[in-house]
């Protein structure tokens, strides 16, 4: 399914279970270009150091750093989420990490994630929901969705693990269910300028 394109000012990337692989496959995709913040919860084990800036940076144009509290947001740059701490945006262009309880079991979250950059950005909030295990993210989208931002799933037949992706279409009216070929698509064609605008993918 497909909308009119709307103005992009922040990407929010959510996923669990597989996401490292369909992370591989977006995250190279974002142009060089691009003058947006990108946010990525990822599901990590909580006693372990995250190795994602180190797997992530060398196939990537843009910057992967691993946030930190109080970080100031730049354009173009790819924000990971670190084990054990909740990622939200601030109003003030930063990023804030909290060690509060885990939401849907998780800790980084992405309907943490995703409802503080729905309260910053508004309309011009792109929401992805990748492959995973739980149904972390669902209200977040549903967020980014009420405050009129577009929002993108991929398809659950495409998903390594369909469960995520099947509660975020369970409840959020979704603009596009694409395979992650699609969505790298849709990303690459995010180019220079701000706002960003998405165009119409072919699944």
């Amino acid at each position: 399914m497909s909308v009119a394109p709307r103005p992009v000012d922040a990407i929010a990337i959510g996923t669990s279970a597989g996401g490292v692989d369909a992370l591989l496959v977006l995250l190279p995709a974002l142009p060089a270009g691009l003058r947006v913040p990108v946010f990525v919860v990822l599901h990590l084990p909580r006693e372990q150091p995250s190795l994602l800036v180190a797997i992530f940076s060398p196939r990537c144009a843009l910057p992967i750093v691993e946030a930190e509290d109080k970080m100031p947001i730049e354009p173009g740059t790819v924000y990971l989420a670190p084990p054990d701490y909740h990622m939200l945006v601030e109003e003030k262009g930063r990023i804030a990490l909290s060690a509060d309880r885990p939401v849907n079991y998780s800790r980084p979250s992405i309907d943490v994630l995703f409802e503080s950059a729905a309260d910053v950005y508004r309309e011009r909030t792109l929401g992805i929901i990748l492959t995973g295990g739980s149904a972390d993210g669902s209200a977040g989208l549903e967020a980014v969705h009420r405050a009129g931002g577009t929002t993108v799933v991929q398809r659950p037949e495409d998903a390594q693990v369909p469960l995520m992706v099947q509660s975020a279409l369970q409840r959020v009216p979704v603009d596009f269910v694409l395979t992650l070929d699609g969505i790298a698509a849709l990303l690459s064609r995010l180019g220079a300028g701000a706002p960003s605008t998405p165009g119409a993918p072919q699944p």
